[in-house]
């Protein structure tokens, strides 16, 4: 059995470098939005995954590809629940958990944002 403990106040230096969120299927709407990430668990395309992910400042809209809690860790984001409205804003050590197939407005009000999260598809 491996015991990992969720790390607090990482960094996008921290983290690997993904591309874009529109690499990772996202809809760019305005800044860059770079994404960057670390795996803690199994990989993106595994039934159960979770990892470090962080993006730098923007907006953009995703579609959730999987059942998803997370935990801010670093920054702060406004996520928008776009089949339903509700505008919620997230700082270090708040949580969620979002359900597959959500549509969600992402705004990173920070420079950057990370977060840890626990997938499953």
């Amino acid at each position: 059995m491996t015991l990992i403990a969720s790390q607090q106040n990482i960094q996008l230096s921290d983290l690997d470098a993904w591309g874009t969120v529109a690499d990772l299927g996202s809809e760019i709407l305005e800044g860059e939005v770079r994404a960057f990430g670390k795996m803690t668990f199994g990989a993106p395309t595994d039934a159960v995954s979770s990892a470090y992910f962080g993006v730098t400042q923007g907006k953009f809209r995703m579609v959730y590809p999987f059942n998803e809690q997370a935990v801010v860790v670093t920054g702060a984001v406004r996520l928008t629940d776009e089949s339903t409205g509700q505008v919620t804003e997230y700082k270090v050590g708040d949580s969620w958990f979002v359900t597959k197939g959500t549509p969600v407005l992402w705004e990173i009000l920070s420079e950057s944002f990370v977060k840890h999260y626990f997938a499953v598809a």
